[in-house]
C-alpha cells in the first residue's frame, strides 16, 4: 500500500472545498507504528487530506458528505463515525475500485480514499484509519519518530545539494557523497565560509553528513521526527537516534569547533 498525506486550512463557511486549500501544521494524526508495508506488492494508494475549520468542522464535515453524496452511508471504524462511499473507474483496460471515508472531530476533518484493483480489500485503509488521533493544540506530547514525510525529504536533497554545490564552487571538486568528502565539507568549514550566525548552512553540513552515514553504513534510515512544533528529518540507527542539527549547527551555536570527521564517527560507535 502506498500512503499519501496532506493538511490543508479551510475557512469556517468552506467544507473540503479544493480551492479553499491552504497548508498548515498538521498534528500527529496517524499512528505509523501500527502500519505494515509491502514494498514488493502493491495493493491500493491510500491517501489522507486532514482540514482544519471551526470548533465543529469535523461533524460537520460527515454531515455534509451524506447529504450532498447520495451513495455515501454512515459506517463506524474504530471509534469514528465516517460517510463512507466508493466509485468504480477504468484506466488502462484495469478496473479500479476509489472508496472514500470522510469522519472528523472538533475543528478537524479527514478524507480517506483508498484505490485498489476492482475486488480488492479495503482492510488496511480501515485498520489505518481506525488509528487516527487529531491532536489538540496546545498540548504537550512526547517527542516521536515517523517514516520521513515528503517535505523532509525536499529539506534532505537541498541541504545536499547546497554541500554539493558549495563545494564545486569553492574546492573546484567533486562529490561523491561517501566517507572521503568528509574532509571536503572540513574544507570548507576551515575557509570560513559558512558565518557562525547562518543556521540553514549548518543543518545543511549536519544533513549531508548523514546522507553520507546512510550510504556507508547499513543500517542507518531516513526519519521525520515530531517533538513539538518542531518536525526535523533525523536518523535512525540500532534504536539510536542521530539529529543532524548536533552534528554541527549545535556545536558552532555553543561556540565549539566543528569537527567533520569526529562527529562522523561518533554517530556510529555511540551517539
Amino acid at each position: 500500500m502506498k500512503f499519501i498525506f496532506n493538511s490543508y486550512f479551510c475557512p469556517s463557511n468552506h467544507l473540503m472545498k479544493k480551492d479553499a486549500r491552504q497548508e498548515i501544521y498538521l498534528p500527529r494524526s496517524m499512528v505509523f507504528d501500527e502500519l505494515s508495508y509491502n514494498p514488493d506488492v502493491w495493493t491500493g494508494n491510500f491517501r489522507i487530506s486532514a482540514f482544519k475549520g471551526n470548533a465543529s468542522y469535523g461533524k460537520d464535515a460527515i454531515r455534509q458528505e451524506l447529504k450532498e453524496n447520495d451513495s455515501a452511508s454512515l459506517v463506524k471504524i474504530g471509534t469514528w463515525d465516517c460517510a463512507y462511499s466508493k466509485e468504480m473507474f477504468q484506466e488502462e483496460g484495469t478496473y479500479y475500485t476509489s472508496h472514500l471515508w470522510i469522519t472528523g472531530t472538533g475543528n478537524i476533518a479527514f478524507e480517506c480514499s483508498f484505490t485498489v484493483p476492482k475486488g480488492g480489500s479495503t482492510k488496511e485503509a480501515e485498520e489505518v484509519i481506525a488509528t487516527l488521533e487529531a491532536r489538540k493544540e496546545g498540548e504537550k506530547y512526547p517527542a516521536e519518530l515517523i517514516p520521513v514525510r515528503l517535505s523532509e525529504i525536499y529539506q534532505i536533497n537541498e541541504g545536499y545539494e547546497w554541500v554539493v554545490s558549495t563545494v564545486k564552487q569553492e574546492l573546484k571538486k567533486d562529490f561523491q557523497g561517501v566517507e572521503e568528502d568528509l574532509e571536503k565539507i572540513q574544507q570548507v568549514i576551515d575557509s570560513g565560509k559558512i558565518s557562525p550566525k547562518k543556521k540553514d548552512e549548518w543543518l545543511a553540513i549536519g544533513i549531508t553528513v548523514c546522507a553520507i552515514l546512510t550510504n556507508e553504513v547499513e543500517g542507518m534510515e531516513w526519519k521525520t521526527l515530531i517533538d513539538g512544533n518542531r518536525e526535523v528529518p533525523v536518523l535512525e540507527y540500532q534504536g539510536r537516534t542521530i539529529d543532524p542539527m548536533k552534528i554541527a549547527w549545535s556545536k558552532v551555536k555553543a561556540g565549539q569547533p566543528c569537527n567533520i570527521a569526529e562527529a562522523y564517527q561518533s554517530a556510529i560507535d555511540h551517539h
